[in-house]
């Protein structure tokens, strides 16, 4: 289990309670902030519980869908337009204006971790909303995967999102040319 260090104090009672449970392993600190029940925990676990608010996005979240098989070099964290910028190495930082930020997130567990991600319908709005700023091999790739899947999402899902985005009509064209 992945704690934050206010949950960890309350766990343990008290700062110097949790130093000494530390101390004699029992729990362990995985970084600023950030403990945990376990000695090894998965690095999406840690820069999940360090950004409790953000979201899954862009290449990461692709990869965690099962869209592509390229591991990203860094967590796609998608965040509210005003937030403050994260300063960590491991993260790219999406701002997202506030009225479309919260559409499309769920709670998906890889591999073991409950993580805050866009669903399926929400990232195929993403790519093509951001198909001129990533690779085209990896464009091509992940449209080709909602090809083959495309019967199985919810396409009221992405009527209703692609609608709620500036340039709508240009992402129902793409979603008619390049998807269906």
């Amino acid at each position: 289990m992945i704690l934050s260090y206010s949950e960890a104090v309350n766990r343990f009672g008290s700062e110097y309670k949790l130093g000494r449970a530390v101390s004699d392993k029992k729990i362990y600190k995985q970084e600023e902030g950030v403990y945990s029940t376990e000695r090894y925990v998965p690095e999406l676990g840690v820069i999940m519980k360090k950004y409790p608010k953000a979201v899954l996005a862009g290449e990461y979240a692709f990869y965690c869908h099962g869209l592509t098989n390229v591991i990203p070099e860094k967590y796609d964290l998608a965040t509210p337009s005003k937030s403050a910028k994260m300063a960590d190495a491991r993260v790219r930082q999406i701002y997202v204006k506030d009225d479309v930020f919260p559409l499309g997130i769920e709670e998906k567990d890889i591999d073991g971790v409950m993580v805050r991600i866009y669903d399926k319908e929400r990232m195929l709005i993403e790519l093509l909303r951001n198909k001129n700023t990533m690779p085209y091999d990896l464009y091509k790739e992940i449209i080709v995967r909602y090809r083959e899947m495309i019967m199985n999402l919810e396409i009221w899902r992405i009527q209703e999102y692609a609608a709620a985005f500036p340039k709508s009509k240009m992402i129902s064209k793409a979603l008619d040319e390049e998807v269906m």
